[in-house]
């Protein structure tokens, strides 16, 4: 890891906004971007060819990642640059904020469904980033830390919106078998621990089998950066075992706490299902 740390001190150091010449190599740096357009031209074309009608989407979507990474590019220079932790704190609740509302809006059949996805993305990348650091495998340092928490937050977003729309699904699909269970004496945890478990196992087995086939498919982004940046590649699957660890560890506490704080929408206090929550 030591090697990791030296390269990225490194590159800190050649990124100065304000040096003489700067504006110029980012913007002859910009040409391999702009260059590798023609893959999307390319793909505008199939999209217009088979009448897809999605070729201003794509468009788009291309231009806004092009400006959002250009400009987030440069404030984590800057919050890098800074040594408060109070950088790193907003930087991490900035990034859970968008991506509970964005997992939220995958579930928006579910009440509340920005605050559940949001806490419990939380948790989950809060209690994994904690024991990283108390383990000593990252330092405390927004070079580390919101890249590290970006990883995390971005894998839980994704598991943990589609935990909570396949279990309300499942759960409106069985609700006879549902009110059979609750009244028979069942709790909303035993009346649902079907539709809980299968939710829980579609949402998460992209993460393991992603686990099961790193490397032998394709080099995953932490790995393939760090090399291209100039690392050696026993340096680079060091980070990227860590990598593969913390996303699955996050993911899983994120998508089991959703399951628990979707309860209070899903039911009323006499234990019954909310009929607003389940009806078309």
């Amino acid at each position: 890891m030591a090697t990791v740390s030296a390269l990225l001190h490194r590159l800190a150091q050649e990124v100065d906004p304000w040096a003489p010449g700067f504006w110029r190599d980012f913007g002859i740096g910009m040409l391999k971007p702009l260059a590798a357009t023609a893959a999307v031209a390319m793909a505008v074309a199939l999209s217009s060819t088979q009448r897809l009608g999605i070729e201003a989407e794509m468009l788009y979507a291309i231009a806004r990642s092009f400006l959002q990474l250009s400009v987030i590019g440069f404030v984590l220079h800057f919050i890098f640059t800074q040594k408060s932790p109070l950088w790193i704190l907003l930087a991490y609740l900035f990034m859970v904020t968008v991506a509970g509302y964005t997992a939220g809006q995958r579930a928006r059949r579910v009440p509340r469904g920005g605050y559940i996805a949001g806490v419990s993305i939380l948790v989950g990348t809060g209690v994994t980033m904690f024991l990283l650091v108390v383990l000593s495998v990252f330092e405390f340092t927004p070079r580390y830390i919101i890249p590290v928490a970006g990883m995390m937050v971005g894998n839980a977003m994704t598991v943990t919106g589609v935990t909570m729309k396949k279990l309300h699904e499942d759960v409106k699909s069985q609700r006879n078998l549902v009110e059979t269970a609750l009244a028979l004496g069942a709790t909303p945890r035993q009346a649902t621990a079907g539709q809980v478990r299968r939710s829980l196992v579609i949402a998460l087995s992209p993460v393991i089998d992603n686990a099961k086939t790193v490397g032998l498919i394709a080099l995953p982004g932490a790995m393939t950066g760090l090399i291209m940046g100039g690392a050696s590649p026993l340096e680079a699957i060091q980070l990227q075992i860590v990598v593969m660890n913390m996303l699955l560890g996050a993911s899983t506490v994120s998508s089991i706490l959703s399951t628990y704080l979707c309860w209070p929408a899903f039911f009323t206090k006499a234990f019954q299902l909310e009929d607003s929550v389940f009806t078309d």
